[in-house]
């Protein structure tokens, strides 16, 4: 059974589309050995392509004070599956798997990081990114001295808020969509390569 990428066009081909696109979702297919669904249904609008994943490195690359890619990549499965992503919470699920070498913390963390075998410091970050990003709450002094006290800098506490901001809209789009999770995202992370 064929499955539809988006409710939106998706190009044909990869040669259909401007050229710096293009070779960004090569360079994804070369690290990831295939290219992830998103990347052809945001490449429907070229400019809030380069804006999305220009936004999306600048958060998810940069090194942090002291949360960790996978820190950021438990941040993502929180709010996605508060948001019922199914895309990013099978994707960065996968991310989270990796970076943390844990096959079963995307999952754990997925259904309720409250419940899952988590450090106090993850849980209260969890928190907070939910509370930011799906309850649209605000940072106030006693959020900052709780997050302070469990070793988060202000830089960490503007990465944790902005990874919840960006992926509630990211969900929303992919929602909008209908964009399924790659088959491949499965079993990343999971099983020895």
């Amino acid at each position: 059974m064929s499955v539809s990428l988006s409710r939106f066009p998706i190009p044909e081909s990869l040669d259909e589309l401007p050229e710096d696109i293009r070779d960004v979702i090569l360079a994804v297919q070369e690290k990831a050995g295939f290219v992830p669904n998103v990347f052809l249904t945001l490449a429907h609008r070229p400019d809030e392509f380069r804006a999305f994943f220009a936004y999306h490195d600048a958060l998810m690359e940069r090194e942090s004070d002291t949360l960790t890619k996978a820190e950021k990549e438990m941040v993502v499965v929180a709010t996605s599956a508060r948001n019922r992503c199914l895309y990013c919470v099978v994707a960065h699920g996968a991310l989270a798997r990796i970076y943390s070498k844990d096959p079963l913390l995307a999952d754990q963390v997925a259904i309720n990081h409250r419940t899952a075998p988590i450090s106090e410091r993850h849980r209260l970050m969890l928190d907070f990114a939910l509370y930011i990003g799906t309850e649209q709450g605000e940072l106030n002094d006693e959020w900052q001295g709780r997050l302070f006290e469990v070793g988060f800098t202000l830089e960490d506490i503007w990465d944790i808020g902005a990874v919840a901001g960006f992926f509630g809209m990211s969900n929303r789009l992919v929602n909008l969509t209908g964009t399924p999770p790659n088959e491949e995202f499965y079993l990343m992370g999971r099983v020895p390569r």
